[in-house]
């Protein structure tokens, strides 16, 4: 994350390389075992609670108001991600060499692709047309900062702007400091 930082690159650029890096998760996560599975799981939780909650502040609200249908679109992107945090959260909670994590995960793994590419043909694809150049650099820019203070772990409940904004830093600093303790086992 944060390596695209470069000049020229907008939102959806930037997010579509989260997207390939969310799928590279969710392919080790299922190539691993044990330990291993537990980091890379880590790792995939977390890119995915502050990437959907970037995309929450300042994609969905710029797609509600500025693309043909947005704020359908957008309905439908948050009901998914509702459900994706639903689960996350209880995979949270299991042994991930179980049978169980498996078959959730699996599911959980599919639904997600199916987000992403939903995004990026309904909603990411319209921004590049309606939206200037700069105006999406910019937003990247804010993606990137949002990001930098996000949850680091799924709030399901927590899918709008506002939500994110009134609860989001206080669920920040306690993902953050739970993580912490977590890493140090």
């Amino acid at each position: 994350m944060g390596t695209m930082t470069e000049k020229g690159i907008d939102v959806v650029q930037f997010l579509e390389s989260q997207h390939e890096e969310v799928k590279s998760l969710f392919e080790a996560v299922v190539g691993s075992k044990g330990k291993s599975r537990e980091r890379r799981f880590f790792e995939l939780r977390r890119l995915l609670a502050i990437h959907e909650t970037a995309e929450e502040e300042i994609v969905h609200p710029a797609a509600s108001r500025g693309i043909p249908g947005g704020q359908a679109i957008v309905s439908a992107r948050l009901a998914e991600e509702k459900e994706a945090k639903e689960t996350l959260a209880k995979l949270e909670l299991m042994n991930v060499d179980s049978t169980e994590f498996e078959t959730l995960f699996r599911t959980l793994h599919e639904k997600v692709l199916a987000h992403a590419e939903a995004e990026e043909s309904e909603e990411f694809a319209q921004l590049s047309g309606e939206l200037e150049r700069e105006r999406l650099e910019r937003m990247r820019k804010a993606v990137e900062l949002a990001e930098s203070i996000a949850p680091t772990r799924p709030h399901p409940g927590i899918e709008s702007a506002t939500a994110n904004l009134l609860i989001g830093p206080f669920a920040s600093m306690v993902d953050r400091a739970r993580d912490a303790l977590t890493s140090k086992r």
